[in-house]
């Protein structure tokens, strides 16, 4: 770096660094910046998670304020706590947030509509000044970005389909338009918000998510032991995803159980942790399939999980651009994925994996099919082997957005409008 060259400040809002795919997308990215350019502070709104300690150390996670400290509590003892301090406007926003966290058609719904009585408790969150503020995930980030960031350039990032998160886009529309760039990870997601948001259309950018072949391998190479008690014959089938309705395992669930009956001698082994577990684990006991599905939890590490399979399979609902199958496809594993709108930006079925349509019927024949012709999976891996898979440089992309539109189209030539 040039002398006297002031590094730029950069601010990340982010819900937590729990496990999941937009949380590893922003501790790449953060691996990848140069911090002899960069001064980057982090806001988590949820402290602790699995990603924390993948931190880089340049990065400063900001404290909380006490307000927000006070509001996190539990309903009853955040009012009580807050009427103690003196702050009844904080008392009264706690109640219309718990009682807003119950209305509306759907979780998404209610945390954007929420976002109304939280912000009261963030106000003085982020007191300094940035170069740019970036909301790296859709929602809550995003609306802390926009009202209570103060930067220069402000950056949302919306990590998914936007037609399928159920989200209200009247309410995201204002928000939007103050952002000056809105980031997703692939065309396929850029359309989708270009086709819902037409007056934003050329804020939209693809910045695809960074992952780097060599860690992964490195990581999966880090135990050596047979992690999963392979048994003669069988077929070892992995996922990976949070436990949501978005991630289909549940379609997973009754996909297995129709493999299990018609004789075929495999084990599916799901990593990942969330709110359906409950739901997913009774599905499990009411087909017999204790001991053939099996929810892992997750794993700091699940590379070693996923070189060891035999299979890969994304059974999701809706994706934007699964950072878990790339990685799949670096460790060279045949898979399978389901006919989600984004499916074809990953996968060439035939080509290096296959596309099932989205029921268990059609996901069951598509592992069969990978489980009898050896063939097939051969030329799979060949192919993958020949794909180029590293996304390490998205992350100049990342800066050209930092410098400005000339440096953009500069660095990024067609790609950068995303205005087809």
């Amino acid at each position: 770096m040039r002398p006297n060259v002031r590094k730029k400040k950069l601010l990340f809002i982010m819900p937590g660094l729990a496990a999941g795919g937009g949380e590893k997308a922003l501790v790449n990215l953060l691996g990848r910046l140069d911090y002899g350019r960069y001064d980057v502070d982090l806001f988590l709104l949820d402290n602790g998670g699995l990603f924390m300690d993948l931190l880089p150390p340049d990065v400063r996670v900001l404290p909380w304020p006490g307000r927000y400290e006070r509001f996190r509590q539990p309903c009853l003892r955040s009012v009580l706590s807050s009427l103690r301090a003196g702050d009844a406007p904080l008392a009264a926003s706690r109640l219309l947030y718990a009682a807003r966290a119950r209305i509306g058609p759907t979780s998404a719904v209610r945390e954007q509509y929420g976002w109304r009585h939280l912000r009261r408790a963030l106000v003085s969150a982020v007191p300094g000044r940035y170069d740019a503020a970036i909301g790296f995930l859709e929602k809550t980030s995003t609306y802390f970005c926009v009202d209570l960031a103060r930067a220069e350039r402000k950056i949302g990032w919306i990590h998914i389909d936007y037609d399928r998160l159920g989200m209200d886009p009247a309410f995201d529309e204002p928000y939007f338009g103050k952002l000056d760039h809105l980031v997703t990870v692939s065309e396929e997601c850029a359309s989708v918000l270009k086709m819902r948001f037409p007056r934003h259309r050329e804020k939209v950018r693809v910045i695809r998510n960074i992952v780097s072949p060599s860690v992964v391998r490195k990581m999966a190479e880090a135990e050596k032991g047979d992690l999963y008690g392979r048994r003669e014959g069988e077929t070892i089938i992995v996922s990976v995803g949070r436990l949501h309705p978005q991630k289909g395992f549940d379609l997973a669930i009754d996909a297995c159980a129709l493999l299990v009956k018609r004789g075929r001698n495999v084990r599916w082994f799901v990593l990942g942790e969330g709110d359906e577990r409950e739901r997913l684990e009774k599905r499990i006991r009411e087909l017999g399939l204790e001991g053939r599905f099996v929810l892992l939890g997750v794993k700091a590490n699940p590379y070693p999980y996923m070189r060891q399979a035999d299979l890969y399979v994304q059974p999701s609902r809706f994706e934007g651009k699964p950072i878990a199958v790339d990685e799949a496809k670096m460790l060279g594993l045949p898979i399978l994925v389901t006919d989600y709108r984004a499916a074809s930006g990953q996968i060439a079925h035939g080509v290096n994996g296959l596309i099932a349509a989205m029921e268990p019927g059609a996901i069951a024949a598509g592992i069969e099919r990978l489980m009898d012709e050896p063939e097939l999976r051969v030329r799979l891996r060949r192919n993958l082997a020949q794909e180029p898979l590293g996304t390490e440089d998205e992350v100049r992309k990342f800066e050209a957005l930092l410098e400005g539109e000339s440096e953009w189209k500069a660095r990024s030539g067609k790609q950068a409008s995303c205005s087809s």
